[in-house]
């Protein structure tokens, strides 16, 4: 597992910032609908919104470990550019350098 070590006292300090943004990421990209019409579309926008989801309980996961989490960050700004979520997937790509805050 890779990714960009948070010391603990920067954990503590920004936890409830980490928090808040994988909450929003998992709020709006449930709330997001296909772009087109259609079971295929469907099909597609259900497993994007579920890339999401499971990026953001890989960087979960790898926050409780202390560190932001690579493949959790990729995972999830993918979907989330997909979903045509830009300007999210921008403050998820912000988390790798949330401890020079």
């Amino acid at each position: 597992m890779t990714g960009t070590p948070i010391a603990p006292d920067d954990r503590a300090r920004l936890d409830q910032v980490f928090m808040q943004v994988v909450l929003d990421v998992q709020a709006q990209a449930q709330q997001t609908a296909p772009s087109q019409s259609g079971t295929l579309a469907a099909m597609f926008h259900k497993e994007t919104v579920t890339d999401a989801l499971q990026g953001c309980a890989m960087l979960i996961a790898g926050w409780n470990q202390g560190r932001v989490d690579d493949a959790g960050l990729t995972r999830t700004t993918k979907a989330l550019r997909a979903l045509e979520l830009p300007d999210l997937a921008t403050r998820v790509e912000n988390l790798r350098r949330i401890a020079d805050a």
